[in-house]
């Protein structure tokens, strides 16, 4: 079995087109480049669909690691998988966490499961595609994939599934009507939702978490099925799904460790605390254990309430309901982890419970 060491940097960003930060540790042997599997990132846009600074931060990481990888920028694209998530409302902050993977001996000593990062990317997708079965059996595809290149065998080693997927334009749409088929929806912003959601269910698919025998029209509609550990995250720059698996395997040499609970609603504290204390980081932290980085998912409830109380986040005409959910599952988490450079991305469809979403806490151990 192949032996893998996989590395955790978080790098705080001045904007998304800062990449000082990145490399002043490539240039400080911190980070090889040739490693780098994987970068997420918090820009400050607001998410939507018309959110340029998720293409931005991930055209200037592009320019800058060409050089560096003797690739050209198109290239480094289709190399590391970059995963940009708009808005970092209330107290979060724009930063960037880089994922590492190089071959590596297994210490002597070392016993469990450590963290362990596998990538995969499905087919481009139709337009007409999108939010529909197509989307769900390729990603379900597109995870197994990924676990494989994990290391991963148990389901149930997997911590967090992070998806970067497709949204709807108008040129897309018309496309479609062109050859005589239909979208899902019409609207740009509500085919964000269909991508993630479609694009949740074929992780919860892919893992077990729900039965493979879902319809067209249960995305959206059935709030019964989801995924515990997926997060899905729509833009405009791209027709494919790239899929990112993080877990623990005992083929990983790494120092690190990844585990993961399920918020209910906005202000489950306790869950996020659940997270913690899975990695050794709950209120009685264990010695030589550091926080890394916070990944979770935030929406606002559907049904118009949390825990009995009414929220008008559904209803506010100023401001999109997905950013009030960030800010407020935002500051909810960097109230508990103490930072807020924690990775929190709005739109939960089909991920965790309606209202909800999985929380993942990625530990370092010296």
């Amino acid at each position: 079995m192949r032996t893998t060491a996989v590395g955790v940097f978080k790098i705080a960003t001045r904007g998304p087109g800062d990449v000082s930060g990145l490399m002043a540790m490539i240039g400080s042997g911190a980070i090889d480049p040739t490693s780098i599997l994987a970068i997420l990132g918090k820009t400050e846009g607001n998410g939507g669909v018309n959110d340029f600074t998720r293409e931005y931060a991930v055209a200037a990481l592009c320019t800058a690691l060409a050089p560096k990888l003797g690739l050209s920028s198109e290239a480094v694209e289709q190399r590391i998988a970059f995963v940009m998530s708009g808005g970092t409302e209330g107290v979060l902050s724009p930063h960037i966490t880089v994922f590492t993977r190089r071959e590596a001996e297994r210490p002597a000593g070392m016993s469990g499961k450590r963290l362990s990062i596998g990538m995969a990317h499905t087919r481009d997708f139709l337009p007409e595609e999108l939010g529909r079965s197509a989307q769900i059996t390729e990603t379900a595809t597109a995870v197994k994939a990924a676990m494989e290149d994990a290391g991963i065998t148990d389901p149930t080693d997997v911590h967090f599934v992070q998806i970067k997927c497709p949204l709807l334009t108008s040129e897309r749409v018309e496309a479609a009507k062109a050859r005589g088929n239909k979208t899902a929806t019409t609207s740009s912003y509500s085919s964000m939702a269909y991508s993630r959601g479609a694009s949740a269910l074929g992780v919860a698919v892919a893992l077990g978490e729900i039965a493979s025998d879902i319809r067209d029209e249960d995305v959206l509609r059935r709030d019964d099925l989801f995924s515990n550990v997926a997060s899905t995250s729509s833009g405009i720059e791209l027709m494919h799904n790239v899929v990112i698996v993080l877990g623990n395997s005992a083929s990983s040499a790494s120092t690190f460790e990844i585990g993961h609970a399920v918020m209910d609603d906005a202000i489950d504290a306790a869950a996020v605390m659940s997270a913690l204390t899975s990695v050794g980081l709950g209120t009685t932290p264990q010695p030589g254990r550091e926080l890394v980085n916070v990944f979770a998912k935030a929406e606002a409830s559907p049904d118009g309430s949390v825990r009995g109380d009414r929220h008008t986040m559904l209803e506010d005409t100023d401001i999109s309901s997905t950013r009030h959910a960030r800010a407020a599952v935002g500051g909810l988490i960097a109230g508990l982890a103490g930072t807020g450079a924690v990775y929190v991305s709005g739109g939960a469809e089909h991920q965790g419970p309606a209202g909800g979403g999985p929380v993942a806490v990625i530990a370092r151990l010296s």
